[in-house]
């Protein structure tokens, strides 16, 4: 099947978009293990060790050994250290440095890890917690082939190297929330692109197809003609709606008062008539079919006002009623009566009909003072 255009431009977007994230969460990874890394080497070139080796926090009961520097073998490797375990376990589970004089031969921690320990030929050891914002977030070792005793001094090199990592960490971590904020105005910034070039081009064609079809009478193939048009053209902005909805990286249910407020300054921005959304109250819950409805709602709304309406100013609210939810389409214009339009009432029954089949209901009013509302109401979901 042949693309559109708006099937090619949601296609570019999307692909964009996964590009920037995998960019992004690579430059972070490599942040973040050149600095744990950089740990373990720095480790030995500070203390004068035969190795160092730093283990990520996993979760928030273990750690895993990944970075070393000076290991012979790979028994260290990967290895899991749960809390309390081994002197890496001890000093995330107090909180503070941990020292061995001989590794296998102690009696102040646990002896999980001596196969290991012993295969690599370590003796005497410092573990020490690297925390950031009052969280552990790794753990830092110097070790000795030989047992020695580690002083003071040792310890307070070791304290130094681990606040040094834990600043790279959190920079780290700062550079990540930034990429992905930087992703969310990107994604921002195309959808509302999208929204405002291809969705005003679609709702434009959509408003002249209508016109046509009501001004050309006796014509039947051209009339089934621009059906098939009016139809196609619904169908692509349905296409761009849910695109518009990834975009956003939320639900139909949780976008449905951001999607009328984007309704409404798109609105603005076309006509210059002021228009506003105002949310009334917190709303249950719809699924996709009560969402999709009341966004048809207020499409017709808008339309009914642009097509025959003279207003000043055009609101639109959502809100809780009568154990349902109500949305409301009202103008102040002083044109013509939309509802004396054949669309206008073909659309709106329509609208009725589908309401109906969940025990809603549409309406549409000529009011006193010259404007029109068009209201919807449908029971909360059982």
């Amino acid at each position: 099947m042949r693309q559109g255009p708006v099937d090619r431009a949601v296609e570019q977007i999307n692909l964009l978009d996964a590009l920037l994230r995998e960019r992004d969460g690579l430059l972070t990874v490599m942040d973040r293990i050149v600095a744990l890394h950089g740990t373990a080497r720095l480790i030995r070139a500070t203390l004068g060790v035969d190795s160092g080796f730093v283990a990520d926090l996993d979760g928030t009961d273990q750690a895993v050994v990944r970075w070393m520097s000076g290991t012979r073998t790979d028994l260290l490797q990967n290895l899991t250290v749960p809390l309390g375990q081994g002197i890496g376990g001890r000093a995330m589970a107090l909180g503070q440095a941990v020292r061995v004089s001989d590794y296998v031969s102690s009696h102040e921690i646990t002896h999980h890890f001596d196969a290991q320990v012993r295969g690599e030929g370590l003796g005497a050891m410092i573990a020490v917690p690297v925390i950031s914002k009052s969280r552990t977030v790794a753990v830092a070792y110097a070790a000795m082939r030989s047992a020695t005793d580690f002083g003071d001094t040792a310890v307070q090199r070791m304290e130094g190297i681990a606040e040094q990592a834990a600043t790279a960490l959190h920079i780290a971590g700062a550079a990540e929330s930034k990429a992905t904020s930087a992703v969310t105005a990107e994604r921002h910034r195309m959808q509302n692109a999208l929204h405002d070039s291809v969705g005003a081009l679609l709702f434009s064609i959509g408003v002249q197809v209508r016109d046509l079809h009501q001004a050309i009478q006796d014509n039947p193939p051209l009339e089934t003609r621009l059906s098939r048009l009016e139809s196609d053209i619904s169908a692509a902005s349905s296409a761009l709606r849910e695109s518009l909805l990834a975009l956003s990286d939320t639900t139909p249910e949780r976008a449905l008062p951001v999607e009328l407020a984007e309704y409404a300054r798109s609105f603005e921005a076309r006509t210059g008539v002021t228009t506003r959304f105002v949310q009334l109250g917190q709303v249950a819950p719809m699924d996709s079919e009560r969402t999709a409805l009341l966004l048809a709602v207020v499409r017709e709304g808008l339309l009914n006002i642009e097509k025959h309406s003279r207003p000043h100013s055009v609101i639109v609210t959502l809100g809780p009623c009568d154990g349902g939810v109500q949305l409301v389409v009202a103008d102040d214009g002083a044109g013509a009566a939309p509802s004396d339009s054949n669309g206008t009432r073909m659309g709106v029954r329509s609208l009725a009909e589908r309401a109906a089949r969940v025990a809603g209901r549409v309406s549409l009013v000529r009011d006193e003072d010259g404007g029109c509302t068009l209201r919807a109401w449908l029971p909360d979901p059982a």
